[in-house]
């Protein structure tokens, strides 16, 4: 009977945690995503400690040393949720009189550079932000 009664509690407890669990583990549903057509990137050149930031627009391909960067997405988070800047990338490296190499491809998220980072012994390359428009050539100057 002791048994019985222990076996008993111990299954109801499994099930009980096991229900906990499952409802902890379910994910919220996913907030959507704002499109927008620039890219804002930062490179660094290891060599010289220098670190660029420039702009690309969707589907246009960017050259930083001796990479061409071409954004095929680029992705905000709505400002009613978590921060968030993501972009699908490829990065190509044409080095002179060789054949252009493929080095990543994939999204990278601005909070998490390191998460899909560029391998590479020169550059390293990660994602600002997503902008709706360029700065490029514009002055912050008042004239």
């Amino acid at each position: 009977m002791r048994l019985s009664k222990c076996v008993l509690i111990w299954v109801a407890v499994f099930l009980i945690a096991r229900s906990v669990g499952a409802v902890a583990q379910t994910p919220a549903p996913e907030p959507g995503w704002i499109e927008l057509p620039v890219a804002v990137m930062q490179g660094l050149d290891k060599i010289t400690a220098r670190i660029s930031t420039f702009e690309a627009q969707v589907d246009q391909t960017v050259t930083f040393g001796t990479f061409s960067i071409t954004p095929r997405a680029c992705r905000k988070r709505p400002p009613t949720e978590t921060p968030e800047n993501a972009a699908f990338l490829e990065i190509d490296e044409q080095k002179p009189d060789e054949a252009e190499i493929r080095l990543f491809t994939g999204w990278m998220f601005a909070s998490s550079p390191a998460l899909n980072a560029v391998e590479h012994p020169v550059y390293d390359v990660w994602l600002l932000d997503c902008r709706s428009s360029s700065t490029n050539g514009q002055s912050s100057d008042p004239e």
